[in-house]
């Protein structure tokens, strides 16, 4: 399939999609900040720079993109990521590699006793997001629970002790 877009403006629209204050992001934080819990933003000093730190929890949440973290439920892909059809190589083998480095970010995280989240994208948009008092009520619940780590998707919430990414 041929791209409906020239080089120039394909890659001015890939440019322009931020890793930072994301949409997602900024909803997540808004909920946060309506359970009147404050926390640190993008703190370099942790394995993997978190999107969010609550240090009085010794948790850590990361709002990731179904695409460029390769979002499967499982073992399929997730509604948000599909294959591209260009330069398919090149997508996956990045993608794989951001698989990879969360693994490794996960599990150096873990060892040194932090607790960790993952929110999907597809748990924010879409015609399958989940309702904001359930996300609040799933957030809070995760934070007062002694498990290490989980992840929230359109289905909900999935505790486990090792999220296996590959």
């Amino acid at each position: 399939m041929i791209d409906v877009h020239s080089k120039k403006i394909r890659s001015k629209n890939m440019a322009a999609i931020r890793n930072k204050n994301t949409k997602p992001e900024l909803l997540i934080r808004r909920l946060l900040h309506s359970l009147g819990l404050r926390f640190r933003l993008y703190n370099k000093s942790l394995p993997g720079t978190p999107d969010i730190t609550l240090a009085k929890y010794k948790a850590v949440i990361f709002v990731n993109g179904c695409f460029w973290h390769g979002h499967e439920m499982n073992g399929v892909n997730c509604h948000f990521f599909t294959t591209p059809k260009t330069r398919t190589e090149f997508w996956l083998d990045k993608i794989n590699g951001n698989k990879k480095r969360d693994q490794q970010v996960f599990s150096e995280l873990s060892k040194d006793g932090w607790k960790v989240l993952y929110i999907w994208e597809c748990a924010l948009k879409g015609k399958r997001k989940l309702e904001e008092g359930r996300l609040i009520d799933t957030i809070e619940e995760w934070l007062l629970a002694h498990d290490t780590s989980a992840e929230i998707d359109c289905r909900g919430i999935k505790k486990k002790a090792i999220i296996n990414f590959l």
